[in-house]
């Protein structure tokens, strides 16, 4: 059952900035990972950021940053991998206003494989629910020599812990579970899934879980259920599953064990569920077997929910799916497909704009223009940068950050690097920015780096 407990250990600074109108007018949040609980990734206002004037980097944190930072007010949130959790000032020079270490972080020689070292702690990006004041975080904790999951809800305003609950499934085996994807919230509840360590070791499912933002009782919805089957993570290059108007909730699922029959047993899918997690309908290659066989995750990035009612979806197949939304069809039923799209792996959330889809390929940005009538998928262009990493969109600029630890601005019309900024290496190959209180911020491996507009 849910609980509140008192951290160990809590670091409290000054008192948190008043949430009142920034320079601009009124504050601008970023409470969920792209910023809308759409994904869309596209900054509010019309700021693009082009002088990207350094404003502030943060002092380095505890561990390494695998989440995007959020925004609420003028406080910046973000998690570490030694299950940390800080609130920073964006108005002074990002100091830290309070600090929560929640557990000790499981370390990386306990898990039968992955490629996070040396810990793994909090490896998503939390979540903010705005009207209660409350971030939620959920920690990979090593106690009594036992590794568990929990979610942890903290007060935006002071770091007082208001909830923690563990959240393992009955059944799952926790070091096999990693829990990547982003953090959101539907209908009153904390959404979040998980997959596997990287390597697919051991025995593992693809899992939604669905907790009260008060705590209580959770709800679940599991991939390659079936007997005998396993695995189908749930983890999008570190994206949200996606909200739409109505509460539905679309994930994309990786490769599962299953390479035979005439169902994919929900792994390499997109699929729509209800708020109460009940699945309402899939799509699935028809190359979903051989897919599945050889690790080729529809599911490395998230579904895009474009306009006029379509999906676009890719992965690691290098094929991309342009779905109609209201009937996804099942096995093979896409609207078009884009063969050789990318060369390369896709990783993380789209950033999405009317009908631009701008896709984190591995070998740089691309804009993909969709359309309904007739369906139809072009590539407008390829970044011949080495930007890469998850975009977001802020005025005229896709702004994107490289493996090698370099924050880009690309101009939307042609992707030609317009702005570049050093912030050093990064603690993985799917870092993403956010924009908050008139700021641009980008993780590096243990600092936060404020640029303004």
């Amino acid at each position: 059952m849910a609980a509140v407990v008192p951290s160990a250990t809590a670091d409290t600074g000054p008192r948190p900035p008043a949430r009142a109108g920034s320079a601009g007018g009124a504050t601008q949040g970023w409470p969920v990972y792209h910023g809308a609980f759409t994904g869309s990734g596209v900054a509010p206002g019309t700021a693009s950021y082009r002088s990207a004037t350094p404003r502030w980097t943060s002092a380095p944190l505890d561990g390494q940053l695998y989440g995007e930072p959020l925004v609420e007010g003028t406080t910046v949130v973000v998690a570490t991998e030694n299950d940390t959790v800080y609130a920073l000032d964006a108005r002074s020079q990002g100091g830290v206003v309070w600090s929560r270490h929640l557990a000790t972080a499981v370390p990386a020689s306990r898990l039968p494989c992955g490629d996070i070292s040396p810990k793994v702690g909090i490896t998503s990006t939390p979540v903010i629910d705005a009207a209660r004041d409350e971030v939620y975080v959920v920690a990979d904790e090593y106690r009594d020599k036992s590794i568990s999951h929990h979610l942890v809800g903290l007060s935006v305003s002071d770091g007082r812990v208001l909830l923690d609950q563990k959240v393992d499934p009955p059944g799952s085996d926790p070091a096999a579970q990693l829990q990547r994807a982003a953090l959101t919230l539907v209908k009153g509840h904390v959404l979040i899934a998980s997959g596997g360590n990287a390597g697919d070791c051991s025995t593992y499912h693809g899992r939604l879980v669905s907790v009260p933002v008060g705590g209580g009782s959770m709800r679940t919805f599991e991939v390659d259920s079936a007997p005998g089957n396993d695995q189908g993570a749930i983890w999008m290059g570190g994206a949200a599953p996606i909200v739409d108007g109505a509460g539905h909730v679309w994930v994309a699922t990786g490769n599962g064990s299953n390479t035979s029959g005439s169902s994919p047993d929900d792994s390499d899918a997109v699929i729509e569920l209800s708020p109460g997690l009940h699945p309402l309908q899939f799509f699935a290659p028809s190359t979903w077997a051989t897919d599945n066989a050889d690790d080729n995750d529809l599911g490395s990035s998230a579904p895009a929910l474009v306009a006029p009612g379509l999906v676009f979806q890719v992965g690691k197949s290098q094929t991309a799916y342009l779905l109609k939304r209201t009937h996804l069809g099942g096995v093979g039923h896409e609207l078009v497909r884009l063969r050789s799209f990318c060369g390369s792996t896709v990783d993380g959330g789209d950033a999405f704009s009317g009908q631009i889809v701008y896709v984190p390929c591995a070998t740089g940005i691309m804009a993909v223009h969709v359309s309904s009538s007739p369906p139809a998928m072009t590539v407008r262009w390829r970044s011949s940068s080495d930007s890469s990493g998850p975009p977001i969109l802020a005025g005229d600029l896709v702004w994107t950050i490289s493996q090698g630890g370099v924050l880009y601005g690309l101009d939307r019309v042609n992707g030609n690097p317009v702005v570049r900024r050093s912030i050093g290496p990064v603690a993985n190959h799917f870092p993403t920015p956010s924009i908050g209180d008139g700021l641009l911020l980008a993780p590096s491996a243990n600092r936060v780096h404020a640029f303004g507009a």
